[in-house]
């Protein structure tokens, strides 16, 4: 499942202000206070697979990526 991005008609509606107010009113993620879509990666922005143990706020696959440059042994 993926989620929305609102932003992707702004390119039509650049030219009517009127109009373009009342989609963002209107169409507009609301603003979450808890659950899985306030957590994101701090690298690539994903939602799911969200790794916060020890304040590192990444997803696995940034998680992998940069595990070794953080101080993470792969054991096995």
């Amino acid at each position: 499942m993926t989620y929305s991005n609102h932003k992707k008609a702004f390119k039509q509606l650049k030219a009517k202000p009127v109009k373009l107010k009342k989609f963002i009113k209107h169409n507009s993620s609301k603003k979450r206070s808890c659950g899985f879509s306030q957590k994101r990666c701090g690298r690539c922005g994903r939602i799911r697979g969200h790794i916060s143990s020890y304040g590192l706020h990444l997803c696995r696959q940034c998680f992998r990526e940069t595990a070794a440059n953080l101080g993470f042994k792969k054991y096995g």
